[in-house]
């Protein structure tokens, strides 16, 4: 399990795009977005660098994050 911070997620569309950019890496992955304080939580088997590499290559850079936020 991955959470990230991605600024750069202000609307659905980008969430979108942020769950199709992981799901390129890991079509099973299961992603949940909170658009209000922009981070997105993913259960996958998946490391977390190359998750927050195809962020990035989709526009949306990322931070890792841990705890609530």
């Amino acid at each position: 399990m991955h959470r990230f911070h991605i600024p750069g997620m202000t609307c659905g569309g980008c969430l979108g795009a942020v769950t199709k950019a992981i799901q390129k890496l890991d079509p099973q992955a299961r992603i949940e977005g909170k658009l209000e304080n922009r981070t997105i939580t993913v259960a996958t088997d998946k490391a977390e660098a190359p998750l927050l590499n195809a962020l990035e290559k989709a526009g949306y850079p990322a931070q890792a994050v841990s705890g609530d936020r």
